[in-house]
């Protein structure tokens, strides 16, 4: 497959793109301005963490003249709506100097990428505090993208084996060309093992350590992952001690039907949660609200003060923001 450059002038892509969400990073598009925002905004994971508050003023949600972001690539695959912006490093934003990826005809941003840190400020950081709470084995990566949660593996964790599953051949193509996965391949050959088809299908000899899920399509969380069936298969492949993160969305996440509501789907998804792991699941609120999306973690809940001494700075605050799950 030739990528090939996009064949309208960026402000016009811009304008005509539709503001939905089917993932919790969603592009806001207008015509002089262009808001790169977290959906939820990840202001609200910056407030919580103090630490970063401090560092980072701006916030994503402050917007971007659209001269300043640029269009690489844009075409459709068989499963997507493909298209890769740059935003300037010029740009007094947060995402300065960072690719996104997009997928889909709304617009949603699945994957970002900075040349000089892994750390992104988003929920993608706190998929980085899982390993020091798993057993030694492979994790598997469930939605692989472009590559965020694996590069920010590789760089905290020198140990860690991923297997990343993505659905989209032509995803993996273009994270191989424009989000530098190709060097990270070549890096981490006996660390990093990428399976294209159906994520549902990951297996490995005597299970995962762990299991991330961000399984997103259409503006929902994939329906499998409503159903409390799709959950005992998954725990059923973990190693002992195993745990499973999931970004399970929420009232942020604007689904393409009009019939879906990302809320709804976040509750039917943490339902079906609870029926498998009981009381040994937890979440954290990424919104200002409680129901704007939210991550979920399977196990019994570490100390906080031992679960931070094993994480690297930036990442330590996340720890102390899980709540145990009540329907």
């Amino acid at each position: 497959m030739v990528l090939s450059s996009p064949q309208i002038q960026p402000q016009s892509f811009l304008r005509s793109s539709i503001r939905q969400a089917t993932h919790p990073l969603q592009v806001h598009l207008s015509p002089i301005r262009i808001s790169l925002s977290v959906k939820p905004p990840s202001c609200s994971l910056v407030a919580k963490c103090q630490e970063q508050q401090q560092q980072h003023r701006k916030t994503q949600d402050d917007g971007i003249p659209a001269e300043e972001v640029k269009i690489l690539v844009k075409f459709k695959s068989r499963h997507n709506y493909i298209r890769v912006l740059e935003v300037s490093r010029k740009a007094e934003h947060p995402f300065r100097g960072s690719r996104l990826l997009l997928l889909d005809a709304p617009g949603n941003i699945h994957s970002i990428s900075f040349l000089f840190n892994s750390l992104t400020r988003t929920y993608f950081d706190v998929f980085a505090t899982l390993p020091p709470i798993l057993p030694s084995g492979p994790i598997a990566l469930l939605g692989f993208g472009a590559g965020t949660t694996a590069r920010l593996l590789l760089d905290h964790y020198p140990q860690a084996v991923l297997h990343g599953w993505e659905l989209d051949p032509a995803v993996i193509q273009v994270a191989r060309e424009y989000f530098r996965l190709g060097k990270l391949e070549r890096e981490h050959q006996q660390r990093l093992f990428i399976f294209i088809g159906n994520a549902l299908h990951a297996t490995a000899p005597n299970g995962f350590s762990g299991i991330i899920v961000d399984l997103f399509s259409k503006g929902c969380l994939i329906p499998e992952l409503q159903e409390p069936a799709t959950w005992e298969m998954l725990r059923g492949r973990l190693r002992s001690g195993g745990r499973i993160m999931v970004n399970v969305g929420g009232s942020c996440v604007e689904p393409e039907s009009r019939l879906r509501n990302g809320k709804v789907v976040m509750d039917e998804t943490l339902r079906a949660m609870k029926k498998v792991f009981g009381k040994k699941l937890f979440v954290l609120n990424v919104g200002n609200r409680k129901d704007d999306s939210s991550l979920a973690l399977t196990g019994d809940l570490p100390p906080a003060e031992e679960w931070m001494k094993r994480l690297p700075g930036p990442l330590k605050c996340y720890t102390q923001m899980w709540m145990p799950f009540s329907a």
